[in-house]
């Protein structure tokens, strides 16, 4: 049987459960111990697919195509994990399940009722991330310990210890700690209160961890321990890094991995931290430095691009590079012109999104980077608007995308009514009742890579699956007249019918995907096109220096 681990938070959000999940995630596996992580939200979305990135930040994707919440991510980012649809469970999606099954019968008259219905469905989705033999599934619970939306799961955590049994079951309790600088002092008793909260429903934390500006002293954990019931040695700081992938080495320090092995009983040995080691030596000692722009409509919530920006701080680590991003809204661009606000630039990245909001401001910064040869790496919509803006420009079309103008002349970007799905072996329909008004082509797809071109030089390999979440593709009735003006077709589904990168000929470094790379790159393996892209950057500002 596996051993759980519940991580809750308190005190105020955003403190960082998602990272302490996955650090905590890194840290065993580290020790030779197989994790997989889970996250249960309390909003009552089913899923996070149809928020608004400025009210939830990005939508992360799984290969089995499932919308979920951006802490997957981290996950991925900090472990070997592989997500999937059981590893992201919202209210939404557990009282979607119970009415389903209340409606089908299932419950043979009962009274539908939080406890037991909707508390067991969320025990039954816990065990569901044991997909196969995991030593120890980490369960993150989104929100703050006594906000009302959180209650059924926090009940569900304290029912399932003593169902799993109280040796296989971990509470770890994420607070904070604040430093009151007028009185020069660490105070506790928000943590006291948060603990208070959490044990008054039953749930006793057997690891606290701090998150704090300051060290904590002897003193303090003694009395953060003494308020709250645990041992001083359970008394974890989290304190500030400079990295985020500094954490597994700080959660090291303070004897985390040692703390979780006793409460377990297992005999592991120590961990093998190398890997992060290099990794944060490399963020905080880079022998280079680039500036990238990010052309973005959701510029405004840094969190709506959070795998994008990750992945580019992947590919400076791997060319021993510090990436300093630009952040320019694609409006402005309309308003103020290319020239003003990317000319200081080493690259520039054209991200995914949807709707028409900036998508002319979006273009231009392709125009800009193609004509001033300047890096350029255009992501799903930022290969789209590569695309128009070759139509428009090279080609002398009235291109356009049916997504921004439904009667546009030209329709070099287009919605399929059908298309081959070569991840199920079965033919796709577009439908206009799903949701945001059509099917996605959602998850991991193959795609087969041209030789000879950048892509190939990156990847090193002829087919590769990556990630998608797009409905919109390249009208192949305009490949031919492209492709003779210039266009490479990098990269394209096995038939050949789905075109997958794009490319230019005389141009140090122009690409663009139709995926989104950014959810498969780690820090300790970081996406190839990344990598390229920053060593492409790095080569254009060493050139002109």
């Amino acid at each position: 049987m596996p051993k759980y681990i519940f991580v809750t938070g308190g005190v105020v959000s955003g403190l960082g459960k998602g990272i302490a999940a996955a650090a905590t995630g890194a840290l065993l596996e580290a020790k030779g111990i197989s994790v997989t992580i889970q996250k249960l939200d309390p909003y009552i979305n089913v899923d996070p697919g149809t928020l608004s990135p400025f009210e939830h930040g990005e939508v992360f994707v799984t290969d089995d195509g499932c919308e979920t919440d951006l802490d997957l991510g981290h996950y991925e980012r900090f472990t070997h994990v592989r997500t999937s649809v059981f590893n992201n469970y919202t209210t939404g999606k557990i009282y979607n399940n119970v009415i389903t099954k209340e409606r089908r019968g299932d419950y043979l008259g009962d009274t539908v009722q939080v406890v037991p219905h909707i508390t067991d469905a969320i025990k039954e989705a816990i065990r569901s991330a044991a997909t196969r033999d995991y030593d120890v599934i980490i369960v993150e619970i989104g929100g703050t310990v006594g906000d009302i939306e959180s209650l059924p799961f926090l009940e569900a955590i304290r029912q399932f210890r003593y169902e799993a049994g109280r040796e296989n079951v971990l509470y770890m309790h994420l607070t904070l700690v604040p430093y009151i600088k007028a009185a020069g002092e660490l105070k506790s008793k928000p943590t006291q209160h948060s603990v208070k909260e959490l044990r008054a429903i039953g749930i006793q934390p057997d690891i606290l961890l701090c998150r704090t500006e300051m060290p904590l002293s002897p003193d303090v954990k003694r009395k953060i321990a003494l308020h709250c019931n645990i041992e001083p040695d359970a008394v974890i700081a989290a304190i500030d890094v400079e990295t985020v992938y500094e954490v597994p080495l700080c959660f090291k320090a303070e004897g985390l991995d040692k703390l979780i092995e006793k409460k377990f009983s297992l005999n592991r040995p120590e961990p093998d931290l190398s890997l992060w080691t290099e990794v944060v030596k490399r963020i905080k000692e880079p022998k280079f430095e680039v500036t990238i722009a990010i052309v973005g409509k959701y510029v405004g919530l840094k969190d709506a691009y959070k795998s994008l920006t990750e992945a580019l701080l992947h590919g400076g680590i791997a060319n021993n590079a510090r990436v300093n991003l630009h952040w320019v809204d694609a409006e402005e661009i309309e308003a103020r012109g290319a020239e003003v606000l990317l000319s200081e630039v080493d690259g520039i990245l054209v991200p995914g999104g949807f709707g028409s909001r900036g998508i002319e401001g979006k273009i231009k910064a392709v125009r800009y980077a193609r004509e001033k040869k300047i890096p350029y790496f255009g992501i799903c919509l930022g290969m789209q608007t590569a695309v128009i803006e070759f139509s428009r420009d090279v080609c002398g079309l009235s291109a356009n995308s049916t997504e921004f103008d439904t009667g546009i002349k030209e329709p070099v970007i287009y919605l399929m009514e059908r298309w081959y799905n070569h991840r199920t072996g079965k033919i796709e329909e577009r439908t206009k009742d799903s949701h945001m008004g059509g099917t996605m082509r959602l998850g991991a797809y193959p795609c087969v890579i041209k030789e000879g071109t950048r892509a190939f030089n990156a990847y090193g390999i002829k087919e590769i699956s990556e990630r998608h979440r797009h409905r919109y593709e390249f009208n192949n009735k305009y490949r031919e007249l492209l492709t003779k003006n210039g266009l490479i077709i990098s990269g394209a589904s096995p038939d050949g019918e789905l075109v997958e990168m794009v490319e230019l000929r005389n141009h140090p470094w122009f690409l663009g995907c139709q995926f989104h790379p950014e959810f498969k790159s780690k820090p300790i393996e970081p996406h190839p096109l990344f990598r390229a892209f920053i060593e492409a950057a790095i080569r254009k500002k060493e050139l002109f220096l």
